[in-house]
């Protein structure tokens, strides 16, 4: 069969899986940054962690593990239901206040703690206004939003 072309064209390049995207984000205990602006804390004693966290849109709320929960020195507070994506519920810690900040954007939310990846779920995304490109596995600007977030009252 000569003179046939290939019509698939198979790439030597590693792939984290189809339409993953994955981010460096930085997490900080938003009551040791209070702290701070009163005066009370010193700027360096502010706790925090940068990691790569994985963007799950069918999560609502910000995931951690319990070692980012312990090194961040947040809160517990109530156990609530979650549901995982096997549809198994569970009951697991509430923490916060936690400020989520990816490329420049800050967000501020709670997180639950269950796994071991960072998760940033739809929280987060709405609140900083980024839109997920899964085949381009990034976070992009909301192209209705060029400017930056605009934020609904």
């Amino acid at each position: 069969m000569s003179g046939l072309q290939p019509w698939i064209i198979y790439e030597d390049r590693y792939s984290p899986g189809m339409g993953e995207v994955r981010v460096l984000v930085r997490l900080t205990n938003a009551a040791d940054e209070a702290l701070v602006r009163s005066g009370v804390l010193a700027p360096e004693r502010v706790r925090t962690c940068e990691t790569t966290a994985l963007v799950d849109t069918g999560t609502t709320h910000t995931v951690v593990s319990q070692q980012v929960a312990q090194r961040l020195g947040l809160d517990v507070g109530e156990a609530v239901w979650v549901q995982f994506a096997d549809s198994r519920p569970q009951l697991v810690s509430m923490i916060g206040p936690l400020i989520v900040e990816i490329q420049g954007r800050r967000a501020f939310d709670g997180a639950l703690v269950t796994g071991d990846d960072v998760l940033i779920g739809q929280t987060v995304l709405e609140g900083m206004d980024w839109c997920v490109d899964c085949n381009g596995q990034r976070l992009i600007q909301n192209p209705r939003h060029p400017n930056g977030p605009i934020f609904r009252v």
